[in-house]
């Protein structure tokens, strides 16, 4: 993030955050989403806190808090003395219950992450030692928050890789996903086929031939990464006896698969 700030600055470019599932998270001692220009939340079902959709964004920049402001309201000046469209913009406003359902969960933020960060904790605890299990990484003076816990499964040790795994947890059902996603964005029909506004292939129109070539063998750490993640579910009421379930379910599985 230093190096991104260093560079930004230079061109007078805002950094903008994406903190989506980041709530309370830490890079060396800083709050996620307090580093660049503008830190983005989301508050979709599966985060921290929810509003079943919607989002937060945070800024100290007085200027880019006007932008945010007018940019959710179809640049729409609500309050002003002589308000008027601005530029072109979306609707992109929450509803009042959605914010008021919001406000009423953040007291209950710094509970639910220290729960989460805990179980994960005595999760990471647990699965230590075994062959072909890798755990999540924290950087030095930072704090992970756990949205999900994922593990990445080394497939020359484990036979059958991350999607054998997840089989034999589900069979003791421990929910779970390989792969996270079944195929990064790219290679979505969006791109591929370049499908956007009825035949106009706008913005692709904008960019340089190279800047689109999307073949698979482009990205082989994207590919590879892919392949080898194990998303569990994690969530602030996971108690002891969880992570000691999910724990030896791992252990199980992986020595069933290493027979």
């Amino acid at each position: 993030m230093d190096r991104i700030i260093r560079l930004a600055k230079k061109r007078n470019v805002p950094v903008l955050e994406d903190c989506a599932q980041a709530f309370l998270t830490t890079f060396q001692d800083r709050y996620v989403g307090t580093i660049g220009g503008i830190g983005c939340f989301s508050l979709q079902q599966g985060k921290h806190i929810t509003t079943g959709e919607g989002g937060i964004v945070v800024t100290d920049d007085d200027d880019l808090a006007r932008r945010m402001f007018l940019f959710i309201n179809k640049g729409w000046g609500y309050g002003d003395e002589a308000p008027d469209h601005e530029f072109l913009a979306l609707n992109y406003r929450m509803t009042e219950l959605q914010g008021a359902v919001a406000v009423a969960q953040l007291p209950k933020l710094q509970t639910a992450v220290r729960r989460r960060t805990e179980a994960a904790v005595s999760l990471r605890a647990k699965l230590i030692g075994i062959a072909g299990i890798e755990n999540p990484r924290v950087a030095a003076q930072s704090v992970h928050t756990y949205w999900k816990y994922c593990l990445r499964v080394d497939r020359t040790v484990i036979p059958g890789g991350a999607p054998a795994l997840a089989v034999k947890l589900k069979e003791r059902n421990i929910s779970c996903a390989p792969r996270y996603i079944q195929k990064p964005a790219f290679m979505c029909r969006i791109f591929q086929e370049q499908k956007t506004f009825g035949r106009s292939r706008f913005p692709f129109t904008l960019a340089r031939p190279e800047a689109m070539n999307y073949a698979p063998g482009r990205f082989p750490l994207t590919m590879d990464a892919l392949d080898s993640v194990l998303v569990l579910p994690w969530n602030e009421s996971y108690r002891s006896e969880h992570v000691e379930y999910i724990a030896n379910g791992i252990r199980e599985s992986v020595s069933e698969l290493c027979q």
